[in-house]
């Protein structure tokens, strides 16, 4: 089974969203940083979704998912927008950015793991 990516800058949102989807038989990998989620996937090859904090500092997650679509190796890696902001016009926002879904915190773990099915 391919694993799961978290990238997020708060580490008791991994922690918590880690739990949860191992809970549901996923296995998960997770960085503090958009930098830190990059080594992985250079390091990882059996990475099948990224679940992206779009909020973080020194690299926002629209930044970096421009970076893992501009990248040949990552290109492919499908990109889950994660995000507190559930104001109108950011599900679009994030999407135009190339994620393949969106899901706000608080995260209904329903509509992820709907998500997440159809990746992995």
């Amino acid at each position: 089974m391919k694993k799961i990516l978290i990238i997020d800058d708060d580490s008791k949102n991994i922690f918590a969203l880690s739990a949860v989807l191992k809970s549901k038989g996923y296995q998960c990998l997770s960085a503090i940083s958009a930098k830190g989620g990059f080594e992985i996937l250079s390091k990882d090859d059996n990475v099948g979704v990224v679940l992206m904090d779009m909020m973080m500092p020194e690299m926002d997650g629209y930044e970096a998912i421009g970076k893992i679509q501009e990248n040949e190796i990552f290109k492919n890696i499908p990109v889950i927008a994660v995000t507190a902001q559930a104001m109108i016009g950011d599900r679009e926002r994030c999407l135009e950015a190339g994620a393949i879904g969106y899901v706000s915190k608080p995260i209904n773990l329903d509509e992820l793991v709907e998500l997440l099915n159809g990746l992995i």
